[in-house]
C-alpha cells in the first residue's frame, strides 16, 4: 500500500511522551499508560470463553503415533483480556497394546509442562475424557498448548520407535475453557486495530459502526475504506459490519460523521479538521469508540485514509491529520495476496517463515502453501502450471516406501519415490559432513512438473506430503532415535505465467473465491457500490461486510471504490458494479429487463398477513438451465437469499454483482453464504439461491466475454467448438497443400526437361 500521510497527536490529559518513524509527521507528546500494563477493569466482569480444538485449527482427529510424538494447537488471548483460570477437557483414546505405568501425556503451555495424564488398562482402546487445571501465569498474548506422548509397548525387549501399537488419537471435541477478566486499556491510537480488531482473537470479528441517520455518498464511502481495512486485518476470521443508530452500551464500536452530526452524549472536543480519536465507551469502561470525523464529508474521507495508511504512526487519543496522498492507481491483477504473474515465484516468498517448509517425523502433516491467482487466468494451450520442487530429506539407507506426494487442491499431481542414500556414503573408518546443497544427488532432489491447469482456479493450495519409511530391517536392528527430517527448498518455483486473461461470464464461482472481475484492480478503481436511495441498516451491513471481503481477497483497502445510490446509475457508467438492495428495493434493476433474470415485487398488502413477495425468474437467453420462466408467490415465512451475475447494460465490457433477498434478512443469508467455505464450493453460474440455510446455483441468463485472448488463440477457440468445421478446414488444408506439392513439383520437373 503506497502512500505518503501527515498527522499531528493530541495529547491525552494526562501527558508523556512517544516516537514516530516510517512516514513524514509530526506528533505531540502521548500517554504513557499507553505503554504501561493494562489495569484491570471496575467491575470485574468476568467471561468464561470455551475453544473447542475444531476452532483452533484441529478440524479432524489428531493422531500421535511413535514413542515421541507431539502436536501444537495455537491460541491467543485478547489485548483486553487477562487469564484467571484455564482448564483442558481432554477428550482421547489410546493404544490397549501399552506399558501403562511408563506411558502417560505431558501437556505443556509455551514448552513449559503443565500436567502430566496417565494411561490406566481400565479405559484403554476407548474414549476417555479428563479435565486438566492450567496454571494461568503460563498464558500470554500468543499460546501453543502442546500434547506430547510417551509410550511404550514393552520394557525388556528391544522396541521399535515405529511400531504400530504405539498411537493416540485425540479429539476435536477437546476444549480449553479460559475464565477471562476485562481490562481497562488506555485511549491510545498507538494500540490500533486493538481492540476493535485483536490478532489473539481467533473468532469471527463483528464490529458496529454507527454512520448517523441519513448518510451521504461520501460518508459510505469512507466507512467503506474502514471497513475493508478491517477485512484484510482479520483475514481468515471473517468480519461482519452490523449497523447501528445508538452507541451500544457493551461493544467496541466505530463512529463516522461529520462533527455537527455526532452525538452530544459523547462531549466531544471542538474537530478542527480530520481527526482520528479512542474514545471511552460510556455504557462501560472496558469497551472503546474509534471516531472518524471532520468538519465536512471531504475531512470526513481524509480521515479514513488516514487510518488505514497511517496506523504506524498514530499515537496519543486523538489526532488530527493533515495532509494524506493515497498513492498511484493500482495495476491490475497486482493485488499482493495474489501471486505476480510476470515469471517464476519462489517459495520463500509466498511462505510466512521458512521454518514451515520443514517437516519431521515418520508421517508428518503435508507441508500446505496457499496459492491465490486471478480467476481468469486460462490456459488454451492445454499446457500446465510449471513447478520446479527442489527438497531434501533424511535417506533412507535401502530401497523402501519412503515418498514425496505433491496434490493441489487435495487432489494428486505426482508422486516421487525417496531414494536410498549411495554405498560410498556407509564407508566406515572416516565420517564426512556432505552440505545438501552442493549437489548431493541422494539426498537433496529435485523435479520439474506441470500441475494440470483445470485444477487450479483462484484459491489453490499446494500440498507436499512427505512419508519417511521405516528403516528397520530386522527385530533388534539398529534404529536411530532421532526422528527423520525433511524440507522444500525455498528456491523452489512455480509459475503462472504465461496465461491469458480470459473468461466466460457470468461465473459466481470467480466473486465468491476472490471477488473478480472487481478485484482486478485492487484499490477496487474499477468497482462501483450501488445501493437504494433509501437504505436500510441491513444494506448498509451488507455493503460494509463485502467490502470487508475484498479486503481479505486484495490485502489492500478499497481505497478507490466509489458508492452510488440507485437513482443516479445511468449511462455512461465504465464500471464493474455491486448492487445491493432487498425487497422491493431489487427494482435497483427497473429497466435492465434485457439483462436481468431476476425480479422481485412487493405484493398488495393483506391485513393481518406478512408481507408477500412475487420472484419472477426468466432464462431469457436460453443459457441451459431447466428453470426456463417462473412465477413464485412467497410469504415472508419463505425468505430468498438472491446473488446473479449479469452482463451490464451501461457497458458491454463490465460486469454486475447483484446481491438481493426477499427481506433484509434474506439478503443477509446470501451475504454471510460468502464467508462459508461449504457453500462458496457450491456457487457457480448466473444465479445462487440462498434458503433455508442451503445454496442452490443455476446457470441462467445469456454468456459473455471477459478478456483478451491472442488472435490466434481465438481462432482455436472457433474450431474446437465446431469439430465438423475444424474437419473439413483440415481436409481443406490437406488438399491446397497437395496440390501445392504438385504445382511445385511439376514446375521443377518442366524446369528440368527444359519446357
Amino acid at each position: 500500500m503506497a502512500g505518503r500521510i501527515a498527522v499531528a497527536a493530541q495529547p491525552p490529559e494526562d501527558g508523556g511522551q512517544a516516537a514516530s518513524a516510517g512516514i513524514v509527521s509530526t506528533v505531540l507528546p502521548s500517554s504513557a499508560a499507553a505503554r504501561s500494563k493494562p489495569a484491570v477493569a471496575q467491575g470485574g466482569v468476568y467471561e468464561t470463553v470455551t475453544l473447542p480444538f475444531s476452532k483452533l485449527g484441529a478440524f479432524r482427529p489428531i493422531h500421535l503415533k511413535g514413542i515421541t510424538d507431539s502436536k501444537s494447537i495455537g491460541v491467543g488471548i485478547r489485548l483486553d483480556r487477562v487469564v484467571t483460570a484455564a482448564r483442558l477437557r481432554l477428550t482421547y483414546s489410546y493404544s490397549p497394546a501399552l506399558v501403562f505405568s511408563v506411558s502417560h501425556i505431558r501437556v505443556l503451555v509455551n514448552q513449559q509442562v503443565v500436567a502430566t495424564v496417565p494411561f490406566t488398562a481400565a479405559n484403554a482402546g476407548s474414549p476417555v475424557t479428563q479435565q486438566i487445571e492450567l496454571n494461568p501465569l503460563f498464558f500470554t498474548s500468543f499460546n501453543q498448548i502442546t500434547l506430547e506422548p510417551v509410550a511404550h509397548y514393552t520394557i525388556d525387549k528391544c522396541e521399535d520407535p515405529a511400531n504400530s501399537a504405539l498411537w493416540v488419537d485425540i479429539s476435536p471435541s477437546s476444549e480449553l475453557i479460559l475464565d477471562e477478566q476485562a481490562v481497562a486499556l488506555p485511549n491510545d491510537l498507538g494500540l490500533l486495530p486493538a481492540p476493535f480488531f485483536d490478532r489473539g482473537d481467533t473468532t469471527r470479528l463483528v464490529l458496529p459502526f454507527m454512520l448517523g441517520a441519513a448518510p451521504n455518498d461520501q460518508l459510505l464511502r469512507s466507512a467503506g475504506v474502514v471497513a475493508s481495512w478491517f477485512g484484510v486485518l482479520t483475514d481468515y476470521r471473517g468480519a461482519r459490519f452490523p449497523v447501528v443508530h445508538a452507541i451500544p452500551a457493551d461493544k467496541n464500536v466505530v463512529l463516522i460523521g461529520k462533527a455537527a452530526d455526532l452525538p452530544p452524549l459523547l462531549k466531544i472536543a471542538a474537530v478542527d479538521g480530520p481527526t482520528i480519536a479512542i474514545l471511552s465507551n460510556p455504557g462501560t469502561s472496558d469497551k472503546k469508540i474509534l471516531l472518524i470525523s471532520g468538519r465536512n464529508d471531504q475531512e470526513v474521507q481524509t480521515a479514513a485514509e488516514a487510518l488505514v495508511l497511517g496506523k504506524a504512526v498514530l499515537a496519543g487519543a486523538r489526532t488530527t491529520v493533515d495532509r494524506v496522498d493515497i498513492g498511484p492507481p493500482r495495476k491490475p491483477y497486482d493485488a499482493p495476496k495474489w501471486l505476480p504473474l510476470d515469471g517464476p515465484v519462489q517459495f520463500k516468498n509466498i511462505v510466512a517463515s521458512p521454518d514451515v517448509l520443514q517437516v519431521r517425523g515418520g508421517s508428518p502433516d503435508p507441508i500446505r502453501i496457499d496459492m491465490h491467482v486471478p480467476a481468469d487466468l486460462f490456459g488454451w494451450t492445454g499446457h500446465g502450471v510449471p513447478l520446479d520442487l527442489k527438497y531434501r530429506y533424511t535417506a533412507p539407507s535401502v530401497v523402501n516406501d519412503s515418498m514425496l506426494t505433491v496434490n493441489i487442491n487435495d487432489e494428486l499431481v505426482k508422486s516421487y519415490r525417496l531414494t536410498p542414500r549411495r554405498p560410498e556414503e556407509d564407508k566406515s573408518g572416516f565420517g564426512f559432513l556432505r552440505v545438501p546443497l552442493l549437489n548431493d544427488a541422494a539426498s537433496h532432489s529435485g523435479n520439474a512438473l506441470n500441475i494440470p491447469a483445470f485444477r487450479v482456479g483462484s484459491d489453490n493450495q499446494l500440498q507436499l506430503q512427505f512419508t519417511l519409511d521405516s528403516q528397520k530391517s530386522g527385530m533388534c536392528s539398529g534404529l536411530a532415535y532421532n526422528p527423520a527430517r525433511a524440507a522444500i527448498d525455498p528456491d523452489s518455483t512455480i509459475d503462472f505465467s504465461g496465461f491469458a486473461h480470459y473468461a466466460v461470464m457470468p461465473n459466481l464461482a470467480f466473486f465468491a473465491n476472490s471477488g473478480f472481475p472487481f478485484t482486478t484492480l485492487a484499490d477496487l478503481a474499477g468497482t462501483a457500490i450501488v445501493i437504494p436511495d433509501h437504505p436500510d441498516s441491513s444494506d448498509l451491513q451488507a455493503m460494509l461486510t463485502v467490502l470487508g471481503y475484498m479486503g481479505k481477497w486484495t490485502g489492500i483497502p478499497a481505497m478507490r471504490v466509489q458508492v452510488l445510490h440507485s437513482s443516479q446509475v445511468r449511462a455512461p457508467l465504465d464500471k464493474d458494479l455491486i448492487v445491493i438492495g432487498s425487497g422491493p428495493s431489487a427494482a435497483l434493476l427497473e429497466g435492465w429487463d434485457s439483462v436481468s433474470a431476476l425480479r422481485i415485487a412487493a405484493l398488495p398488502p393483506i391485513a393481518g398477513e406478512p408481507k408477500r413477495y412475487a420472484v419472477s425468474l426468466m432464462d431469457k437467453a436460453g443459457g441451459g438451465s431447466k428453470l426456463g420462466k417462473q412465477d413464485v408467490t412467497l410469504s415472508q415465512d419463505g425468505r430468498l437469499g438472491i446473488l446473479m451475475g449479469l452482463q451490464s447494460p451501461l457497458q458491454k465490457s463490465r460486469s454486475i454483482v447483484a446481491l438481493t433477498g426477499t427481506d433484509p434478512q434474506g439478503l443477509l443469508d446470501v451475504v454471510n453464504a460468502l464467508d462459508d467455505p461449504g457453500k462458496v464450493s457450491v456457487m457457480k453460474g448466473g444465479l445462487v439461491v440462498a434458503r433455508d440455510g442451503k445454496i442452490e446455483s443455476a446457470s441462467i441468463g445469456g454468456q459473455y466475454m471477459v478478456g483478451d485472448l491472442p488472435w490466434y488463440a481465438q481462432i482455436w477457440l472457433v474450431a474446437i467448438k465446431h469439430p465438423m468445421l475444424l474437419a473439413l478446414l483440415g481436409i481443406l488444408a490437406g488438399i491446397l497443400v497437395s496440390v501445392g506439392v504438385f504445382l511445385g513439383l511439376q514446375s521443377l520437373s518442366s524446369r528440368r526437361r527444359g519446357v
